[in-house]
């Protein structure tokens, strides 16, 4: 390195620096004087010695910290050219010059740049951040990128030289990592950009054999390779070493090479991997050689991280790794939360108690910070994307936003992990050592405590402790056992009839009672057959019986919950998302007494138990749509196509759809309110999938130039008035320009194993993406499809094409439609598309309700009116209700009220008198002058209590019309409808029902009177 200009500019940054005193005075005297010899020999300026930043920065290397003034000696002209540039530039620079090393340079060239960079960068960084030139996420982040960019530099020059020995082809050997199908994936900090100043690098290292098809001899290759980047890593010679290398997280180590294949890798995971192994996945990330067959095999893994339904079981399990780390690894004391720290006096008791602790490990060390967050990532994360980040700050941020921990919980932890990573990074500076444990007497901790810039060790004890105690409190309260531990039943208790009598069974069901109990205690439950599962259990069932014990028929709800445990296909899972939210189990039990319709639909789809738990967050939210929307938009997001995406949907929507309902259930939410958020949902979902199908289409068959398609939403979907079991009335409009004849396939390079693309026809492509959609939407899964489609409303119906152009939606409406298709087009909505596709579709639907001159189908207003009450009539006759509790079809009922707003909206023939959603229509039509003031109030209020009383029906009843109501529906029903009795209900419908047809007949036509419908004549 060439001599740098003698100039005595000190670079501004160290001037605002916060230095240590020195803790050995001596050993700063000693630097000092080396220093001057240094500069002197080199021919440095040595005004830059006396000036009182670097003076007092000497004062702290040499002072505290041996390995970094041997670093400054060795290196003067690199400390020199620190003083000068800030360690910014010169981190910068470092980072740069390895590179630009080539890698067909000699393995030992390689092994002195990147030992030399290591030396230079850690004299960098130590000086930033003991001078707080850098934040804690800075200083973490330039270990990361040095630790990266040296594997990075090592991976390609044994790429490059395997395959110039000819034992590799590589795709492209100036690009030798690119497609070579090896990758080193970082775990641990390193992974999170959160390595420590002094830590080895936790890696796995992996193979892709399809990137190399028959290549016999593939395994010895890369497990040489891999042991030769060790060496590279580990070995130390003059120049020192680069990073200590650990290789123990790859799939069991024990049996495994040190470099695994893909195919190995992920069965492993999916049959064998434990809750710790998906910990340490959250902070995955390939770093070195072919990243993108990295991202590949993290996506393969994906559903063993990121579980689709909640897992409280991992709380127990991280649990119990902390209480092995304390009995097994010699942490540090016990009893924190036993330590006084109140007062001055207790300061030497407080410094005593952390001699020779472990910050990482110990009681109220950074290990409990991340075991916090990580559980809770495992729980949540599967469903909130947002709150997969894999480092520990941000992870509690994002956690914090979504409620799953407090703000005060937030500051607590976040200040602990900052005040111990510093701690641990002034340990490891000393000497360069892999430590993490205090000093163990009195006089190195009080040097130490200088080091940390207090006065002494009782000052550094009390700075310390509090705070280590608040994040202890908070650890033990998350992993703490729920209930109390001698509250506990097994069912095979001979005293299990007193407690059922107890809890309040009725003396003739405690035989029946009894029987389903010991059924529990036997293997024929697959949920119940670990002993933890029935471990759990034991403790749960007193909180479970006295919830079941309080409602009105307890032997129907018991059962109800045993057929809901006999489904279950994990009973650890369950039990402990019971066990950890006991809110929940009194919700279930609501839901088992009310409906047997929910009762059944929770037993067969399980993920629906999850909404419940997203309830707390969602409906405290200003805008629950837009918290529901989020988390789709979240998953679309991350989608690797529809295969991945579509159970991940089917789980979302099936929670959402329960926790809507028990919200209804419970009156916690508004008929209008749930609605709203169940079409908001729908709409995201279809919406993320087309975009998803689309993707995945183009890349078969390219895209359609100035060509787009829009989904078009109709019936309740279209006028946000979904209800629990509504189906998706959906049209699909594409256009295209006349002269694209047909899609255009880009010359580019496909992936390996990709089909090769193939345009289509203009019209056939739109067909096949629609039936893609389509399919996808309403593909069946273990919970049934996502939603059922009607595709029926479209021009033609169900016998033409699932998609239609727009010119020929225009012709039809123009020359054929008829009008029951021009009233189902009022409450037509767009929802996906283009906006320029958007807008020409949006008039065209503008010009069929219109009825302006061309079209050959427009009536005049009594022959409009002649229409509705034809179809009416006929509907009356072809499909009579089935009782009082038929709300759509019954005289007087939901249909008539929307019959009346759709013929009023043709007959108006204006934008500004319609609106897909029925009740902003009549307030619409009532502005243009088609109804009443009187009127408008009076069809809002009855479409909203006829809306209203069908969706609880179907909550409580699911969609079959039930002749009479049991008496738990009829109760919730009394309610919905401000009822005392069931007659006072029929006979609020029967007025009800009156008013409407009065008002059909007063503004849209004549109709046989109520009770000859009634009667079927």
């Amino acid at each position: 390195m060439s001599h740098l200009p003698t100039s005595p500019d000190l670079h501004h940054g160290w001037h605002a620096c916060t230095w240590p005193p020195a803790a050995d005075a001596r050993g700063a005297h000693l630097l000092h004087e080396d220093m001057e010899r240094a500069f002197a020999e080199c021919g440095l300026e040595m005004a830059w010695l006396s000036a009182p930043a670097v003076a007092a920065m000497l004062d702290a290397m040499g002072g505290n910290s041996p390995y970094l003034s041997d670093l400054a000696r060795r290196d003067t002209e690199t400390f020199a050219r620190l003083l000068r540039d800030g360690p910014d530039r010169v981190m910068r620079d470092i980072l740069a010059d390895m590179r630009a090393e080539s890698p067909q340079q000699p393995r030992h060239a390689i092994a002195h740049t990147l030992r030399t960079a290591k030396r230079h960068a850690a004299l960098t960084i130590a000086l930033a951040d003991i001078g707080g030139a850098w934040s804690l996420q800075q200083v973490t982040h330039a270990l990361s990128h040095l630790a990266e960019t040296t594997l990075q530099v090592a991976v390609r020059h044994l790429l490059r030289t395997a395959h110039d020995a000819g034992h590799l082809v590589l795709p492209d050997p100036d690009d030798a990592a690119r497609g070579s199908g090896f990758v080193v994936l970082a775990m641990g900090k390193l992974g999170a950009r959160e390595l420590n100043y002094s830590s080895d690098i936790d890696l796995i290292v992996l193979y892709d054999p399809a990137c190399h098809p028959e290549h016999e001899d593939l395994r010895r290759i890369f497990v040489r390779m891999t042991s030769d980047l060790v060496g590279l890593m580990e070995a130390r010679d003059a120049d020192g070493y680069v990073f200590r290398t650990d290789l123990r997280l790859r799939p069991d180590p024990s049996a495994t090479p040190l470099a695994v294949s893909f195919p190995t890798a992920i069965t492993y995971y999916e049959s064998m991997g434990r809750t710790w192994e998906r910990a340490a996945m959250i902070k995955a990330r390939p770093v070195a050689g072919d990243i993108a067959a990295g991202q590949r095999f993290l996506a393969a893994i994906h559903p063993f991280v990121w579980r689709r339904h909640l897992d409280f079981a991992v709380i127990d399990d991280i649990h119990d790794m902390k209480a092995r780390i304390d009995r097994h690894r010699n942490a540090g004391h016990g009893g924190l939360l036993d330590m006084a720290t109140g007062t001055p006096a207790c300061a030497d008791a407080m410094r005593d108690w952390l001699l020779g602790h472990d910050v990482k490990l110990g009681q109220g060390g950074i290990r409990e910070v991340e075991f916090v967050a990580q559980a809770l990532q495992l729980v949540w994360g599967g469903r909130r994307p947002d709150l997969r980040d894999p480092t520990t700050l941000g992870a509690l941020r994002h956690l914090t936003q979504a409620e799953l921990i407090t703000h005060a919980q937030y500051t607590i932890l976040s200040r602990n992990y900052h005040m111990m990573r510093q701690v641990e990074h002034r340990l490891q500076m000393r000497a360069d050592h892999q430590t993490h444990k205090l000093p163990e007497t009195t006089d190195r901790f009080a040097q130490f405590a200088i080091f940390m810039n207090e006065v002494d060790g009782p000052a550094l004890a009390r700075a310390m402790l509090p705070v280590m105690q608040q994040s202890r409190r908070i650890f033990e309260h998350q992993f703490s056992e729920p209930g109390r531990p001698d509250d506990t039943i097994a069912p095979e208790d001979a005293q299990v009839g007193e407690h059922l009598e107890q809890a309040g069974f009725a003396p003739d069901t405690l035989d029946a009672a009894r029987g389903i109990l010991q059924r529990w205690d036997t293997n024929r439950l697959r949920a119940l057959r670990s002993d933890r599962a029935r471990m759990l259990l034991h403790r749960l069932l007193p909180g479970i019986l006295r919830e079941i014990g309080a409602r009105r028929d307890p032997l129907t709800v018991l059962r109800r919950f045993d057929t809901l445990l006999e489904r279950q296909w994990a009973g650890v899972q369950f039990l402990s998302l019971l066990e950890r939210n006991p809110a929940l189990v009194r919700r279930i039990m609501t839901v088992l007494d009310c409906s047997a319709f929910l009762a059944n639909h929770l037993a067969q789809a399980p993920s629906a138990l999850d909404g419940l738990l997203d309830a707390s967050t969602i409906e405290a939210a200003d805008d629950t749509a837009r918290a529901a929307v989020l988390l789709v938009r979240q998953h679309v997001a991350q989608a690797m196509g529809p295969e991945r995406l579509l159970p991940v949907l089917r789980g979302l929507v099936c929670g959402e759809e329960f926790r809507l309902s028990v919200a209804r259930l419970e009156h916690r939410m508004t008929e209008d309110r749930t609605a709203r958020v169940r079409t908001a949902m729908a709409d995201a979902v279809m919406r993320g999938l087309l975009r998803t199908v689309m993707t995945e289409h183009r890349a078969r068959h390219g895209h359609v130039p100035g060509g787009a398609m829009a989904v078009v939403a109709m019936g309740k979907a279209g006028s946000r008035e979904m209800m629990p079991g509504s189906d998706l009335d959906l049209m699909l409009v594409f256009d295209h320009p006349d002269d694209v004849m047909e899609s255009v396939v880009p010359r580019t390079r496909r992936a390996t194993g990709a089909p090769v693309a193939r345009p289509l026809g203009a019209g056939t492509y739109y067909v096949r993406l629609a039936h893609a959609f389509i399919a996808t939407l309403t593909a069946p899964g273990a919970e049934g499809p996502l939603y059922e489609a009607d595709m029926r409303l479209r021009p033609s119906g169900s016998k033409g094409p699932v998609a239609v152009s727009l010119s020929s939606f225009r012709r039809y409406h123009a020359e054929s439609a008829w009008t029951w298709e021009r009233m189902a087009l009022t409450r037509a909505r767009i929802i996906a598309g283009a906006p320029a596709m958007a807008e020409r579709l949006r008039a065209a639907i503008d010009t069929a309700l219109d009825g302006t001159s061309g079209n050959a189908r427009a009536l005049h207003a009594d022959a409009l009116r002649a229409d509705v009450c034809s179809m009416r009539a006929r509907l009356m006759r072809d499909l009579p209700p089935q009782g009082p509790w038929d709300i759509k079809r019954r005289a007087g009922g939901l249909m008539e009220v929307e019959f009346i707003a759709q013929g009023l909206q043709l007959l108006a023939a204006a934008p500004g008198a319609r609106s897909p959603c029925t009740r902003m229509a009549f307030t619409r039509l009532a502005r243009a002058g088609m109804l009443s003031a009187a009127d408008a109030r009076l069809l809002r209020r009855a479409e909203l209590f006829w809306r209203s009383a069908q969706s609880m029906l179907r909550i409580l009843m699911g969609t079959e019309i039930p002749d009479a109501l049991p008496p738990a529906a009829q109760e919730i029903m009394m309610r919905e409808l401000d009822a005392r009795d069931e007659q006072g209900m029929l006979a609020r419908m029967d007025d009800m029902a009156q008013r409407v047809r009065d008002a059909f007949v007063r503004l849209i036509g004549p109709l046989p009177p109520i009770g000859n419908i009634d009667d079927g004549t």
